[in-house]
């Protein structure tokens, strides 16, 4: 199956992985009301001792919600842009999401897409902005503290924007299971490159968290596909798991919203699914099936 392609502005680097290995803890985060999305995920990370991480969420209410949807780029300056903000009123319910928690020009910030219904019924979805978006009740979501690595937010010239990528933080203690965390560039296969990075790096047997990015168009297994190429996704769920070859074999299920306003839900069909512009995803390693388990401090490499 030939993958779908869009040109990006800038030159593609050889290297297709951004990589980060280190440490890391889940723990079920609580969030309080009336603050800022932003603030009250900064404070709960803080409390657990992290500065950067990932959260998945189900059921979140939110008022005010803003929000953007994905678009084509009106110039050459981009492949694909944003649409203007969003504002529904009232309380909007999250169905699913998942967020890149980390820094970007050395503030707070975070990357954050979900699915959701809004106040009168409408479905919809998109990528969350922090710094309109308040927490209109109390919540508990599912957190991953990243030790020994962060995401912060950096240029990339092959798609002209600033993203997420993983970097090195020496500093932190090095505690807790261990922590893959990935930017996948884009025109690559989804499935392969997660598959490719585990079997260069030994692992069988992971857990997918976190899960933020964009696909050109989308298929799923049953057959379904989404109609517009430009696209915004969360995981809801991944595995990698070896076949029965032993060769890591991910399965990957999302949410995700095109920009002609579609969005669907389900697993992806593995080799038919492009990275349009970024993804940034956490592999969280099972240690006891891993095979070869390593102790090497955290470092951050490019990986082919």
């Amino acid at each position: 199956m030939t993958l779908p392609f869009v040109k990006q502005p800038g030159p593609p680097s050889l290297q297709r992985i951004v990589a980060a290995k280190g440490r890391g803890r889940a723990f079920p985060m609580p969030l309080q009301p009336g603050r800022r999305l932003l603030d009250a995920v900064r404070e709960a990370f803080a409390s657990q001792g992290f500065s950067s991480g990932v959260l998945n969420f189900g059921s979140l209410e939110l008022a005010p919600l803003a929000y953007v949807k994905p678009a084509p780029s009106k110039t050459p300056a981009n492949a694909a842009f944003y649409s203007d903000p969003f504002h529904p009123a009232g309380v909007v319910r999250m169905e699913v999401g998942a967020m890149t928690f980390g820094a970007r020009d050395g503030a707070p910030f975070f990357h954050c897409h979900a699915l959701w219904r809004e106040a009168d019924g409408t479905l919809s979805g998109g990528h969350i902005l922090p710094d309109e978006t308040v927490l209109a009740a109390p919540a508990t979501v599912d957190a991953i503290g990243l030790d020994g690595m962060a995401f912060l937010a950096m240029p990339e010239a092959e798609i002209n924007f600033t993203v997420f990528g993983p970097v090195a933080d020496e500093t932190t203690a090095q505690c807790g299971a261990e922590i893959h965390a990935l930017r996948l560039k884009p025109n690559q296969c989804l499935h392969s490159a997660l598959e490719d990075y585990a079997a260069a790096n030994g692992i069988r047997h992971a857990r997918l968290c976190g899960g933020v990015g964009s696909t050109i168009g989308a298929v799923f297994e049953d057959g379904r596909g989404m109609p517009g190429i430009f696209t915004e996704f969360c995981l809801t769920e991944g595995t990698i798991a070896p076949d029965e070859a032993g060769r890591p074999v991910a399965s990957i299920a999302v949410g995700i919203v095109d920009h002609l306003g579609n969005r669907l839900s389900g697993r992806l069909r593995r080799g038919a699914n492009s990275v349009l512009m970024t993804v940034e995803i956490v592999l969280a390693v099972q240690a006891s099936a891993k095979a070869q388990a390593s102790d090497s401090p955290a470092s951050t490499k490019e990986i082919m």
